[in-house]
């Protein structure tokens, strides 16, 4: 059994759509950001970055995995599905997960927070993060131009970099400049196991004053 500690963020969604790809059981516990459980004391000795999601593998010594990225290749390998197991493909797979967790993640996250979040409203930076935004989209849809999917097949990369995509429009973000990027954006929400791992653990977005709310306490502290 595998316990998941998440919240209905971006990252939270990744490890949530993954377990219901997988078909695997599993324990939801919902995270609050907004009363800040991520840093209390019991969660910070799984998870010692205080952010979501994080797991603990029952099934493994209780073994606790944290990072988004991390717990993917943890529970693909462990699974032996989406991730290929050659070198090469396996690679591949693995350096579009980083692609998203150095690029795409955080700078749609700056993009977020300026443009929704910080109590001044600042043009110039608001169109900086965008505008990475958008070049990133670009790289993305320019390597969609040809298949279907990220990779060979669908896999961790599809999951990670779309459950931030799926947030684009918080972003103030569009994507119909991007056909190829918005083609595979529509046909991965398609998937049973996509629109569940939305629900988890509890609702597809949270409301935007719970948003907002978590977000101050973030920035203050």
């Amino acid at each position: 059994m595998i316990e998941l500690y998440t919240s209905p963020t971006p990252n939270g969604h990744k490890v949530s759509i993954l377990l219901e790809e997988l078909g695997v059981p599993y324990a939801v516990n919902a995270i609050d950001l907004g009363k800040l459980d991520q840093k209390t004391s019991e969660y910070l000795g799984i998870n010692p970055n205080g952010r979501i999601p994080t797991i603990v593998d029952r099934e493994n010594r209780d073994f606790a995995v944290f990072e988004s990225g991390a717990i993917l290749i943890y529970l693909a390998e462990k699974h032996g599905r989406f991730l290929p197991r050659d070198i090469e493909g396996r690679s591949r797979v693995i350096q579009w997960v980083m692609w998203q967790m150095s690029g795409l993640g955080p700078m749609q996250g700056q993009a977020n927070v300026f443009l929704r979040y910080f109590p001044e409203k600042l043009p110039s930076v608001i169109e900086r993060y965008q505008k990475e935004c958008r070049r990133l989209y670009g790289v993305l849809d320019s390597r969609l131009s040809d298949r279907t999917y990220i990779c060979d097949e669908y896999s961790i990369a599809d999951i990670a970099c779309w459950s931030w995509i799926n947030y684009h429009e918080w972003a103030g973000l569009s994507l119909d400049e991007f056909p190829a990027l918005k083609a595979w954006f529509k046909l991965i929400e398609a998937r049973p196991a996509v629109q569940i791992g939305l629900t988890v653990p509890g609702g597809r977005k949270t409301e935007v004053r719970e948003l907002l709310e978590a977000a101050k306490k973030m920035i203050r502290t």
